[in-house]
């Protein structure tokens, strides 16, 4: 296994948004392991609302290539539910802003560039490449608590994943596309698409995965009462 970490405070620093992958396989009995681990994220009333379709080899590339294909021409998708508002406001804009703009600016990409943004931006629709993808969903009646709950579950994926040696990207982007999704999934009837994720061995060679979003400081989020 690649760099496991000692304690979850070490995997929990080093999880990151991994945007290169090696080609090496992740074998099945591994990802099983991830997803078992994973199963202990707490829930409401212990409801579990996770789906979730793991993709490797001929099925990941099909997908992969149907996604990537359908943002190339400019097919506008609609997710099944709204990820941001239609205004963000401060200071979540700077936040998103400096988000985007460190990303490009890691692998060189000025503004005005948009050829190049728009090359980086598709190699989401393809996993980033990652030999593992995987593609969440959840069952449409399931209220706000549920969608706390998902979170909860995606974190322990990524967090499960790291403990193994592995790396991810969570990606809301792959749920731009849900009607491509069911096209190649069995998905439940009534399910929403809830977004993707790149798994794999990390090639920390790659510069783009050199880019590091930053964090507020405690002060800037919590308030201690005594």
């Amino acid at each position: 296994m690649d760099d496991p970490p000692r304690d979850v405070t070490e995997a929990i620093r080093s999880r990151q948004s991994v945007r290169a992958f090696l080609p090496r396989p992740v074998p099945a009995d591994l990802l099983r392991s991830v997803l078992e681990t994973a199963s202990y994220a707490p829930s409401g009333s212990n409801l579990q609302p996770w789906n979730v379709f793991v993709l490797t080899g001929a099925s990941l590339r099909a997908l992969a290539q149907a996604l990537r294909g359908a943002f190339e021409a400019g097919e506008t998708g609609a997710r099944d539910y709204a990820y941001y508002p239609s205004t963000v406001a401060e200071p979540f804009l700077s936040r998103r802003r400096a988000c985007g703009w460190g990303l490009y600016g890691t692998l060189g990409i000025e503004r005005g560039e948009t050829a190049r943004m728009a090359a980086q931006r598709a190699r989401n629709y393809e996993f980033f490449g990652a030999p593992a993808g995987l593609v969440f969903t959840l069952d449409g009646e399931l209220e706000t608590g549920s969608w706390m709950d998902y979170g909860g579950f995606l974190q322990t994926v990524m967090l499960a994943a790291r403990g193994a040696g592995l790396h991810s990207c969570a990606q809301a982007s792959i749920a731009e596309y849900p009607a491509i999704i069911r096209a190649h999934l069995p998905v439940p009837t009534g399910h929403k698409v809830v977004c993707g994720m790149a798994l794999g061995y990390a090639d920390m060679a790659a510069p783009v995965n050199g880019f590091r979003t930053e964090r507020a400081p405690v002060a800037a989020f919590a308030t201690f009462l005594d």
